[in-house]
C-alpha cells in the first residue's frame, strides 16, 4: 500500500463572475453590442464553459477576461498517511476551494486530486443538517451522509453527544441551535467517524475557546493514531502545535510548504505590514451582531505607527459597530511574537467601566494603553477578536497588524535590550546587607 494519503497534481479551479450584470445593464446596450460585433459576442458565448490560459492571459480588452477568477492555479503537493498538515493563507487565497475539491463537493477545472482512504469533512457550519430535525435525528442523518452504519452510530451516540456538550438540547430542532451549537454537534459526528483522513476548515472559530481546545485535542488524538489530518485555520498557535507540515496558499497558488515554524513565520511577515487597517461594507470582519471597522497602533500621541520605542507607552485602538443590544460581549486583542507565541491578551472587559455592561447598538471606539518598558525589542503581531464567553466567537482576525518594538533613544535607555525574555519591565528591588 502506498504511503501517500492525498496527491494533488496541477490543481486549478476557475469561476466566472459578473456576466449577468454586464450583459443585462440595458436592453438597448445589449442590442447595440450584438449588432456592432456579432462575431465577438458569439465567440464569448461559445467560450462560457471554457477556462484556458489563452483567454485569461489575452492582453486584448474583453469582458470575458475580467469574468474569470482563478481560485486555485496549478497547485501540486502530497500528504503522507499519518501526517497532520496545516493549510494557511489570507482570506480568498483558495484554502476552502481546495478542501471542497478534496471532499468531492466540487470538481476542479484542471488537474487532479486523488485521496486514498475514508474521508470525514467539516467545511461549513451545519453542513448536512436539516433545520427541522432534532439534534438526535441529525446525528443519524449526518453520520449516514459521512458513511457511518446505523449500528456504528448507535454504539457511539452517547460519546458523540457528550463530546458536543449539547445533550440538554439533543431533542430540540436544530433550527433553534446557535451556530456554535451546530458546529459542536457537526464536529462531534465527524470526529467520531474514525476516518483515515479528517479534513477540517476554519469553522471551529465559531465555537467558544473551551470547545476549540477540545477539538484540537481530538485532532491531535486522530493524528497520533496514525491517521491523516488536513487543517485550515487562522490560529497560528494551533497550526504550529498540531501540524507536522504547513502549506501556504497565496492568490490561488502554493507559495511555500515546509516545517510549521518557517512557513508560519514567513506568512506572518507577509500578512502584517500596516500601521492601520480599515474595512468597509461586506469586507468588515464579524457577523450580524458586531463588525470590526478599524484597528491601529499609535504612540502615546500622534498618528498610527509600526514602530514604538521600548521605553515609551503605546496604544492599541479599535473601531467597531454593534448591530443590536447584547450582554457580556468582550472585544480585545492578543499580542504575539513573530513565531506565534502569545505574550498577552486583553479585552475591554478588563476595565471596570465595562464589567456587566449591556452593549447598545452603535459605533464604538476603544483604546488600550500599554506601558513603556514592558516589551523587549523585537517584532510582534496583533490579533483582534470579539466573543461572548461560552456562547460564540463573532470574529477573530489573526495577525492584523505588525508592531516593531525598538530602542530609538539608546542614550537615555534604562533597560538592557540584550537580556533574555519577551518582556523586560524595570521591576522594583530592595537590596540590603544582611550582615
Amino acid at each position: 500500500m502506498s504511503d501517500i494519503a492525498i496527491r494533488v497534481e496541477g490543481l486549478s479551479k476557475a469561476y466566472r463572475i459578473g456576466l449577468k450584470e454586464q450583459q443585462h445593464e440595458t436592453m438597448l446596450g445589449a442590442l447595440a453590442a450584438w449588432v456592432k460585433s456579432p462575431f465577438r459576442n458569439y465567440r464569448e458565448v461559445r467560450n462560457l464553459s471554457r477556462f484556458d490560459d489563452a483567454n485569461t492571459l489575452n492582453p486584448q480588452p474583453s469582458t470575458l477576461n475580467s469574468d474569470i477568477v482563478w481560485a486555485l492555479k496549478d497547485v501540486s503537493f502530497e500528504v503522507k498517511h499519518g501526517e497532520a498538515v496545516g493549510i494557511i493563507g489570507r482570506n480568498g487565497a483558495g484554502k476552502s476551494t481546495l478542501l471542497k475539491i478534496l471532499s468531492r463537493i466540487t470538481e476542479p477545472t484542471r488537474g487532479r486530486a486523488t485521496v486514498y482512504g475514508r474521508v470525514a469533512s467539516l467545511l461549513e457550519v451545519g453542513t448536512g443538517f436539516h433545520p427541522d430535525l432534532t439534534g438526535r435525528e441529525n446525528v443519524y442523518l449526518n453520520g449516514t451522509i459521512l458513511g457511518m452504519k446505523k449500528r456504528e452510530i448507535d454504539a457511539k451516540f452517547d460519546e458523540i453527544v457528550d463530546f458536543s456538550g449539547v445533550e440538554k438540547f439533543i431533542d430540540t430542532p436544530v433550527k433553534r441551535y446557535s451556530s456554535g451549537m451546530r458546529v459542536r454537534l457537526a464536529f462531534a459526528v465527524a470526529a467520531h467517524l474514525e476516518p483515515e483522513i479528517l479534513i477540517v476548515d476554519e469553522v471551529l472559530a465559531v465555537g467558544d475557546a473551551e470547545f476549540q481546545k477540545k477539538c484540537l485535542g481530538k485532532m491531535q488524538n486522530v493524528a497520533g493514531q496514525g491517521r491523516t489530518v488536513l487543517f485550515v485555520s487562522h490560529n497560528m498557535a494551533a497550526i504550529r502545535n498540531l501540524c507536522s507540515a504547513v502549506a501556504l496558499l497565496a492568490d490561488g497558488r502554493l507559495a511555500m510548504e515546509g516545517q510549521p515554524a518557517s512557513v508560519v513565520s514567513h506568512y506572518l511577515r507577509l500578512d502584517a505590514s500596516h500601521s492601520q487597517v480599515r474595512w468597509t461594507g461586506a469586507d468588515m470582519p464579524g457577523d450580524d451582531l458586531v463588525r470590526l471597522r478599524m484597528v491601529q497602533v499609535t504612540g502615546s500621541e500622534g498618528p498610527p505607527t509600526e514602530t514604538v520605542d521600548m521605553e515609551e507607552p503605546f496604544a492599541v485602538e479599535m473601531e467597531y459597530e454593534i448591530q443590536r443590544k447584547v450582554d457580556n460581549l468582550q472585544i480585545g486583542f492578543r499580542l504575539s511574537t513573530a513565531d506565534g507565541t502569545a505574550v498577552l491578551t486583553s479585552s475591554d472587559m478588563d476595565g471596570s467601566c465595562c464589567n456587566g455592561r449591556v452593549r447598545l447598538p452603535g459605533l464604538y471606539h476603544a483604546r488600550c494603553l500599554l506601558p513603556g518598558g514592558l516589551l523587549s525589542p523585537q517584532s510582534y503581531h496583533l490579533s483582534f477578536g470579539a466573543h461572548v464567553p461560552g456562547v460564540q466567537v463573532h470574529f477573530f482576525l489573526e495577525t492584523a497588524l505588525e508592531l516593531t518594538v525598538a530602542r530609538t533613544h539608546p542614550r537615555g535607555a534604562t533597560v538592557d535590550d540584550k537580556r533574555q525574555g519577551v518582556i523586560c519591565p524595570v521591576l522594583p528591588w530592595n537590596v540590603r546587607r544582611a550582615r
